[in-house]
């Protein structure tokens, strides 16, 4: 694996933020319709705890973002190219870091559902399931927690 860096989000970055949503493979088919037109936004990163991967060469390989109030991982990617090398597992750390450095003692994670393997493995717990939402989200999704260990 290549080494891999995980810095603050900036302003600049909103477009190639923006390009890993829309990129992404597990939104296709049925799960296209969750980002079809989503944005990240400049705002976006400024309001919030974004955080980007990126490469040795210095390409964005995938990103989070953490909401404080109420603390939910609201949104993390890993670019189709960079799935299976440790990115999403580093993000997810380093998150959990972020988290407890904000005296945050849970993260709310709704999970499309074929990453739900991936947030348990990271050591979220289930703690339910959300119904549909129509237009944009037609199937139930899973919602997960992660305790933060504040020791």
């Amino acid at each position: 694996m290549q080494p891999v860096q995980v810095r603050r989000a900036v302003e600049q970055d909103a477009e190639v933020l923006t390009a890993l949503v829309q990129e992404s493979g597990a939104y296709r088919g049925q799960y296209a319709t969750v980002i079809a037109g989503y944005r990240v936004t400049a705002e976006y990163i400024d309001q919030h705890l974004v955080f980007a991967a990126v490469g040795s060469t210095g390409q964005v390989l995938g990103f989070y973002a953490l909401v404080r109030e109420p603390a939910e991982l609201d949104l993390a990617f890993v670019s189709d190219g960079a799935q299976g090398m440790g990115v999403g597992r580093r993000l997810v750390e380093h998150m959990l870091d972020q988290a407890a450095r904000a005296g945050l003692t849970r993260v709310r994670v709704v999970s499309n559902p074929p990453a739900e393997r991936f947030y348990l493995r990271m050591g979220a717990e289930p703690v339910g399931t959300l119904p549909p939402s129509p237009p944009k989200v037609t199937w139930s999704r899973p919602e997960l927690r992660f305790t933060i260990n504040t020791a």
